[in-house]
């Protein structure tokens, strides 16, 4: 991918979600449906880390799955003490490292930490693991909301260097480009772009095929933080936004696996996008898939209530 354009006039939307929703907007699992995740999880909640730590050194170098992983490990309200303990009593171990460094990144963004501690932390756990992205994942995390253009690039060029497909990361930065004033034409933006761009030159499977949809929803964010969104339907009625939809739709008919660690995620873009654009038919074996297994966003972007969102939509689809 060439070199992207300095993200200048970047305005916060109101509603800043892209992907990394608080846990306040309801009882939403980051988990999905990886079970060992679960399980490790709850024994940290406990205090207990074997288990956390037999599942990451198990997770080996899929980047994406691990990044998924320790993301959500680094929720747990206590997470950094428990961390910085098994550092302690494991010296040189970039699994803590890298779980110390992303529950700094998730106490910053909350206001609970310094920011330059977190930046401090996710460093040392790059140094730990050179070859590792998820660091890097979190100097993005904390570029996205708190950074400048200079270090959400920065941290994303780093993030794609070491996985060029790298899911979450390009999510967040789909996200943050979706901030920028529009160039010109109401369906002519950088993020849309970008995204088109990256599903383009990605594998055939790669679940980046969905990033075009992505983009169009986190304008719908911004639209909507702004007051300036069209009704819901219409800002996926443009001959753009329909293409991508049909594209993205036929993509995962054909090529959808089951083994992506965040394409629950995906689902959620797609049935939210098909169900915004007055399509329900085609939104219905989406939530199908997708279960109980809601996510935060897209939903809360033209919700104050995304479950309640989520499960009028999944209605709608199937007929109940």
């Amino acid at each position: 991918m060439p070199p992207l354009p300095p993200l200048l006039g970047v305005r916060r939307a109101l509603t800043d979600q892209s992907g990394d929703a608080p846990d306040a907007l309801g009882a939403f699992d980051h988990a999905l449906d990886d079970e060992g995740l679960r399980t490790a999880r709850a024994a940290l909640a406990q205090g207990r880390r074997q288990a956390a730590r037999s599942l990451l050194l198990h997770t080996g170098d899929d980047w994406d799955r691990r990044a998924h992983r320790l993301t959500v490990l680094a929720r747990e309200p206590y997470a950094a003490a428990w961390a910085q303990e098994w550092a302690q009593a494991e010296p040189g171990s970039a699994d803590a490292a890298t779980l110390y460094a992303l529950a700094l990144v998730r106490r910053a963004l909350r206001g609970k930490e310094d920011p330059g501690d977190a930046r401090a932390a996710c460093d040392t756990a790059a140094a730990l693991a050179p070859a590792d992205p998820t660091p890097w994942l979190g100097l993005l995390l904390l570029a996205r909301r708190l950074g400048t253009e200079g270090e959400v690039l920065g941290a994303f060029a780093e993030v794609r260097r070491r996985h060029p497909e790298h899911h979450h990361a390009h999510h967040l930065l789909i996200a943050r480009l979706a901030e920028r004033p529009p160039g010109g034409r109401p369906e002519a933006h950088e993020a849309y772009d970008v995204a088109e761009r990256a599903a383009a030159e990605a594998p055939a499977d790669s679940p980046l095929a969905v990033l075009p949809v992505v983009a169009h929803a986190e304008r719908h964010r911004v639209l909507t933080a702004a007051g300036l969104a069209p009704a819901a339907s219409g800002h996926w009625a443009g001959p753009r936004a329909r293409g991508v939809l049909r594209a993205c739709f036929d993509w995962w008919l054909e090529w959808e696996h089951d083994d992506h660690p965040r394409r629950l995620l995906d689902l959620n873009h797609l049935a939210f996008a098909l169900s915004s654009a007055g399509r329900p038919a085609e939104a219905a074996p989406l939530f199908q898939r997708i279960g109980e297994h809601a996510t935060a966003a897209p939903w809360s972007y033209a919700h104050p209530d995304p479950r309640a969102a989520f499960h009028a939509a999944r209605a709608r689809a199937l007929g109940r």
